[in-house]
This record gives structure tokens, C-alpha cells and sequence, in this order.
């Protein structure tokens, strides 16, 4: 259940988008088309856009310099996510995060599962926290992605959201580094 307590403000959040596929490109990225639009409609700032292939090294680059923009509070991306030798998004997350959100691959799992079965098994959606910047791996498809930020993201993204949401708690993520701690993970 989601709900928002409208006595709080609304906060906008600065959120990079990611397409990892080795053939989409700008004219063809629905997925990502799909992500940048609802980001926009929620209120965020679409911080910036980027499509990558399905290579680990690359990935790991570019979140790398998006982990590293202070103008960035969240990365999302979309594709790679699957079982195949291609899929490696969730390699190239494991390269730059600090923690995992072990939460958002369960509950996508969860409300996929009510539209597509068990099919939602070869998801490996992942999310997770580094310098700072949340970062969350949804699937390649239009339907995960709408599910993804209609079910989770939107929710969890928006200030307002009670009782506790992502974006109250960025003011924490860096907590382990003033106090001079090396990160979990």
C-alpha cells in the first residue's frame, strides 16, 4: 500500500537514465523513453540520458561518473537484467556499489509475478546505494520498467511517501564516510 502525507513537501530528485542494450538506439529506446517520461511527469529533473551496450566494463564506467556527479541523486537503468551471456548490468552494479537494497529485486519479483508468472524468475533486478547515489536495475522490457517506477520507484522516490521513503534518507547515505568508516559491502 502507498500512500502520501500531502503535509510534507515535495521533493524533486536529479535522475540519470540508463538503456543497456546493444541495439537501441536513441530514435528506438522505448524502454528508456518510457523511464525518462514518467521521471519528468513525477516532478524529478531528468539530471541526463545515456545508452550503453551490454558490456560490464562500460557500465561500470558510466555509472561510475554518475556516482561521481554530485548533480545526480539516482541512477536508473533499464535492460541487461536477464540470464543471458549478455546480461550484465548486475555484474557492473556489483563493480561500484557500496550496499545492496536486497528489498527491490524481491518486491519487483513480487508484483511481476502477478502479470507475467513465473517468468519473472529470470529477472534479476537489483538496486543499491554508492557515494551516495541510489542506483536501481530494472529489466530491458516496457512492461518492467512501467512496473518498476509505477509500483516502486514513484513511490519510493517522492518525498511524501509515508510512513518512510529513498529520498529522506539521502541526507544519511554518506554517513560512513564522515565518520571516517569504509562502506559495508
Amino acid at each position: 500500500m502507498s500512500r502520501l502525507d500531502l503535509s510534507r513537501p515535495f521533493l524533486p530528485v536529479r535522475i540519470a537514465v540508463l538503456t543497456v542494450s546493444d541495439s537501441r538506439t536513441a530514435a528506438d529506446d522505448t524502454s528508456g523513453d518510457i523511464l525518462a517520461a514518467r521521471v519528468e511527469a513525477a516532478g524529478h529533473v531528468l539530471a541526463d540520458r545515456a545508452i550503453e551496450p551490454d558490456d560490464a566494463a562500460r557500465i561500470a564506467a558510466r555509472l561510475s561518473g554518475w556516482i561521481a556527479d554530485s548533480t545526480i541523486d539516482v541512477v536508473v537503468s533499464t535492460g541487461g537484467t536477464g540470464v543471458t551471456g549478455r546480461d550484465v548490468t548486475p555484474e557492473a552494479l556489483d563493480r561500484v556499489l557500496e550496499k545492496r537494497i536486497e528489498g527491490f529485486g524481491e518486491l519487483f519479483r513480487m508484483l511481476s509475478y502477478a502479470k507475467i508468472g513465473t517468468s519473472t524468475i529470470q529477472s534479476r533486478a537489483i538496486a543499491g546505494v554508492a557515494n551516495g547515489t541510489y542506483l536501481f536495475a530494472l529489466p530491458g522490457s516496457t512492461g518492467a520498467v512501467k512496473d518498476g517506477w509505477d509500483d516502486i520507484l514513484v513511490w519510493q522516490l517522492d518525498s511524501r511517501h509515508a510512513p518512510c521513503n529513498f529520498v529522506e534518507l539521502m541526507p544519511r547515505l554518506n554517513e560512513h564516510r564522515r565518520q571516517g568508516l569504509k562502506p559495508i559491502g
